[in-house]
C-alpha cells in the first residue's frame, strides 16, 4: 500500500523490495506525517458523534507494514460483536505469517514478478481466515525473537533474500525443499503455529477456533472499490502492487462509496477501509484527514501552519479527479483502518470515524475523524459484509 516531492520519497521506501522494506516503509509513512499538525487543532474542532459502533482497543502494529491485518482483525473482531459473541483479539502476525507464506509461493510461481514485503490487503485477512482459520493474539504474539512489539525488518530481509535465491534456480530445476527453508525462516522470528491450543479450557485447532469462537462466514465479507476506467456493477483486478493474490473487487461509483459506508453504519455494520493517507490533508497527530480546497504548493506560509486548526473549506471531488489521481500515482495504496462511526462537527458537517493501527498517541487516542470527500477522493478499496450493502446497490451488483 503508497508517493516525489516529500510523497515521492515515501512511496520509494514502501516499494523498496530487497531487505526491510516494507518495515522502513512504515516507519517513513508515520514520520512524513508529523509535521502535518498543529498545536491547537482539538480546540478548533467540535466533534459530536451520530454513530459509534463497537469495536476491540486500539492496537499498535509497531515497525511493521501489517496495518491491513490490524484494521482487517479489528473489522472481524466488530463483527463477532455485531453477531451477539464476546470479541477476542485475533493474532494479526497468525494471518500475517500465512499471507508471507502464500505470496512467497505466488512469487516464486511468478520467477520473481510480484512485488514482496510485508504489504498486503484487507481481502487477505479474509482469504486466510478461511484458509487456515484464526488463533487468539495470546496465542500466537508473533514475537519469538525477544521485542515487545512487532519489528519485521531483519525477518523481510532474510526472507526476500531467500525467495531471490530461489527464483535463480542454480539447481536448473527446482527442488520442493525451498518451501520448508522458506517457511520455516518465517517461523524462526515469528513463532511456530500451534496444531492445538487451549482457549477457556477447552482445545482448539486453528479452523475450530475460527469456526466455533469467531462463528463468522468468510463467504458473507465482499470487497469494493470505484474507478471509471471499468464497468460499473461489475468485478475487476484491483492493479495495486499489494494486490500480490490478484484478487477482484466490485466496481461501484464514486458516490457510492459513501452511500454504501453510511447504510452499512447506519445498520450496525462497520467497514474495512485502505486508502491513501500520505496527503497534506491527512493530520495523524491531531486525528483528522480532509481535502483542502487549496493545493498545498499554493498556500501561504499561514494557510499551511493552520490547515488542522478546526474545519476548512474542501475541494469537490469528481469521478475524473479520483481516476487521475489514481493514475498519476498522486493516489497511492499505504494504509489500511477500520471505520466504525459518524460525527459531525460544529458546522454539521460529516466525518467518519475511524480506528488506526499506530497507538493511542494522537489527540484522539488512536481515533481519527476523516471527511466524506477524503475518503470519495482517497478510497482504494473497502471491505464489509454484504448486509450491510443498501438494496438497490446490492441488486446492481447481483448479490
Amino acid at each position: 500500500m503508497l508517493k516525489f516531492n516529500m510523497k515521492t520519497l515515501v512511496v520509494a521506501a514502501a516499494f523498496f523490495i530487497a531487505g526491510s522494506g516494507q518495515s522502513f516503509a512504515q516507519d517513513n509513512l508515520v514520520r512524513a506525517l508529523q509535521n502535518n499538525r498543529s498545536d491547537s487543532s482539538k480546540f478548533g474542532f467540535k466533534f459530536t458523534e451520530v454513530i459509534n459502533l463497537q469495536n476491540t482497543s486500539v492496537k499498535n502494529q509497531g515497525s511493521s507494514g501489517t496495518c491491513w491485518s490490524y484494521s482487517g482483525n479489528s473489522f472481524l473482531e466488530s463483527e463477532m460483536i455485531r453477531n451477539g459473541r464476546e470479541p477476542v483479539e485475533i493474532s494479526q502476525l497468525f494471518t500475517a505469517r500465512n499471507v508471507y507464506i502464500e505470496k512467497g509461493k505466488n512469487y516464486v510461481r511468478l520467477h520473481g514478478g510480484l512485488s514482496l514485503g510485508e504489504g498486503g490487503q484487507l481481502h487477505d485477512v479474509i482469504n486466510m481466515y478461511r484458509k487456515y482459520g484464526a488463533v487468539p493474539r495470546d496465542v500466537y504474539t508473533g514475537l519469538n525473537y525477544g521485542t515487545e512489539g512487532n519489528k519485521l525488518a531483519e525477518m523481510s530481509a532474510m526472507t526476500d533474500a531467500i525467495l531471490a535465491a530461489v527464483v535463480k534456480n542454480p539447481n536448473g530445476k527446482l527442488t520442493p525443499n525451498w518451501i520448508s527453508a522458506y517457511t520455516n525462516t518465517i517461523d524462526t522470528y515469528l513463532g511456530k503455529v500451534p496444531e492445538t491450543f487451549n482457549y477457556k479450557g477447552k482445545s482448539y485447532t486453528p479452523k475450530s477456533f475460527a469456526k466455533e469462537v469467531i462463528g463468522l462466514n468468510a463467504d458473507d465479507y465482499i470487497e469494493l472499490s470505484s474507478f471509471k476506467d471499468h464497468p460499473y456493477y461489475s468485478k475487476f483486478t484491483l492493479l495495486i502492487p499489494d494486490n500480490w493474490s490478484f484478487d477482484q473487487v466490485y466496481n461501484v461509483s464514486m458516490t457510492d462509496i459513501t452511500a454504501i459506508i453510511d447504510h452499512a453504519l447506519k445498520n450496525g455494520y462497520t467497514v474495512g477501509w485502505a486508502t491513501d493517507v500520505s496527503e497534506k490533508g491527512f493530520s495523524w497527530k491531531n486525528g483528522v484527514a480532509y481535502v483542502p480546497e487549496e493545493a498545498y504548493e499554493k498556500m501561504t506560509e499561514e494557510e499551511k501552519a493552520t490547515m488542522f486548526n478546526g474545519p476548512k473549506p474542501e475541494l469537490a471531488i469528481t469521478e475524473d479527479l479520483r481516476q487521475q489521481a489514481f493514475d498519476d500515482y498522486s493516489t497511492t495504496d499505504d494504509h489500511g483502518m477500520h471505520i466504525v462511526g459518524l460525527a459531525k462537527d460544529q458546522n454539521g458537517k460529516e466525518y467518519y470515524i475511524v480506528k488506526n493501527s499506530w497507538g493511542v498517541s494522537n489527540d484522539y487516542n488512536g481515533y481519527l475523524y476523516v471527511t466524506k470527500a477524503f475518503v470519495q477522493f482517497k478510497t482504494t478499496a473497502f471491505m464489509l459484509h454484504k448486509g450491510g450493502l443498501p438494496k438497490d446497490i446490492a441488486k446492481k451488483l447481483g448479490l
